[in-house]
């Protein structure tokens, strides 16, 4: 199975997150790939049986704008189907920025293959357990 892992970070706490996602990928015995969104395109969707997406809540409860979004929504017509996890830190609010992202996901008819993880600011043990089980569980 060969499964890529595609993240935009800011502060350096998303990439925290992706790398924890990578290692459950690569412990469950999957092929990964950990990419940027400016790393990873549309065209790419067909090479991967599964996807991990992680971004940060930005604004008022958004995706990134300048990287992760465009390349998101060039994504999204790839999306039915496809078996998908999402992760992501924030700094303020509850996680709708999560949940609305799950729901875009769901309507695109992507296959949420486990819980998303968020975090709040840096992750702590539990939250880099958890994207490790993520990433398990996408490659599974």
């Amino acid at each position: 199975m060969k499964i890529a892992v595609v993240y935009w970070s800011g502060t350096g706490n998303t990439e925290a997150m992706a790398n924890a996602v990578l290692e459950g990928v690569t412990d469950a015995g999957a092929e990964a790939a950990l990419l940027t969104a400016a790393e990873f395109t549309a065209d790419q969707m067909a090479e991967y049986d599964a996807i991990a997406f992680g971004c940060p809540s930005m604004g008022v409860e958004s995706l990134e704008e300048g990287e992760f979004e465009p390349m998101f929504r060039a994504c999204e017509p790839s999306l039915a189907g496809k078996r998908l996890a999402l992760f992501g830190s924030y700094g303020w609010g509850d996680g709708e920025w999560m949940r609305s992202w799950e729901d875009e996901c769901r309507a695109d008819g992507a296959i949420l293959v486990c819980d998303s993880v968020i975090c709040n600011d840096a992750p702590d043990d539990d939250a880099l357990a958890a994207c490790k089980a993520l990433g398990e569980a996408l490659a599974k």
